[in-house]
């Protein structure tokens, strides 16, 4: 393994030169209109990726090669057609198993660089605030430490906002800070909508899975969803608890919350938001997740590949507009 610090793909370096370990994202085989043959590599690290061209000179030590090897990379950061890529100068596949799954989760997956610890403090402190029966509702489902394990793991997305090792936990934090503040201001119920906040999202754990090629599907998140994944996993854990701890009407409230967050069915929802906290869930799940696509965006070298623009070079595709990154400060 090489001995470099680790490397900052999101942002252009003072040197320009790479000597590192990299993961291979994904591999596009093509062939250049000389007749040659090349790959696109798709390289990252838990900082991001970045795109390189493997000549026909790479391929021998690329051969058999796919999605998920370490690869050790020697080149140069280049800006071509305006943006940033790397310039291959020799690469390499260290040997499976180089590494174990959570070395590899650590320092060549995107994770958030908040402290997972700290996010948990805040969901323990807000449902041992809750009455006595919204508390037993959803801890019947966070207080399940395998689910606990999961859900730290788990990305807010397989691509696109939150798609890190603990983005979920972050961006479940996120919608129930922005909705519990929301709610307040209108006069609703804050440990309710707080509830809905820790629910709405926690079908993702059985929707995506995560190894050390990265993020995707799960069979039960193409076939289901994660909106209906997370009622169905709702009623399991609430059949758990003693009778008539909730009533009808209190479950169903808990449900609707996860069945309407994604605010209209051309979104995915099943429904429209019926109450005011699950409308302004809906809305603190939407600034959360379009919150994060801009933070990212700033730092996104394929938007800003030099530090000289104050305007992205082309369209967030997230966002689907170009995005000002402000040089200014506010005192």
């Amino acid at each position: 393994m090489s001995a470099a610090a680790p490397l900052d793909l999101r942002r252009p370096p003072a040197d320009p030169r790479v000597q590192h370990v990299l993961m291979l994202r994904e591999r596009i085989d093509k062939t250049a209109r000389n007749g040659k043959p090349y790959a696109i590599l798709k390289l990252g690290n838990a900082s991001g990726e970045i795109t390189a061209n493997a000549w026909e000179e790479h391929l021998p030590d690329l051969q058999g090669i796919g999605a998920g090897a370490l690869l050790q990379v020697i080149g140069e950061f280049e800006t071509r057609e305006g943006k940033r890529q790397l310039k291959l100068t020799r690469v390499t596949a260290l040997p499976p198993g180089h590494l174990s799954r959570d070395e590899i989760l650590a320092q060549f997956v995107p994770r958030i660089s908040q402290d997972p610890q700290q996010l948990w403090d805040k969901i323990d402190g807000w449902c041992a605030a809750m009455p006595t029966t919204l508390r037993a509702a959803v801890e019947s489902v966070f207080r399940d430490d395998p689910f606990r394990v999961q859900f730290a793991e788990s990305p807010g997305a397989t691509r696109g906002h939150h798609a890190m090792v603990g983005g979920l936990l972050l961006h479940t934090c996120e919608v129930a800070e922005i909705a519990r503040a929301s709610v307040a201001a209108m006069q609703g119920d804050v440990h309710l909508v707080t509830a809905g906040a820790l629910l709405h999202d926690i079908g993702k754990v059985q929707a995506y899975s995560v190894d050390v090629a990265g993020f995707d599907y799960a069979p039960a998140g193409h076939l289901l969803g994660h909106i209906v994944l997370g009622s169905l996993m709702l009623q399991q854990r609430l059949a758990t608890l003693p009778p008539h701890t909730l009533s009808a009407d209190q479950r169903l409230e808990l449900h609707h919350f996860i069945q309407s967050h994604h605010g209209i069915p051309e979104y995915g929802a099943a429904v429209r938001p019926m109450t005011l906290e699950a409308e302004l869930l809906h809305h603190a799940d939407q600034a959360s997740a379009k919150g994060n696509d801009f933070n990212e965006a700033v730092i996104d070298p394929d938007l800003f590949p030099t530090d000289d623009l104050s305007f992205s070079a082309k369209r967030s595709w997230r966002l689907e507009r170009r995005v000002w990154k402000r040089d200014h400060e506010w005192e």
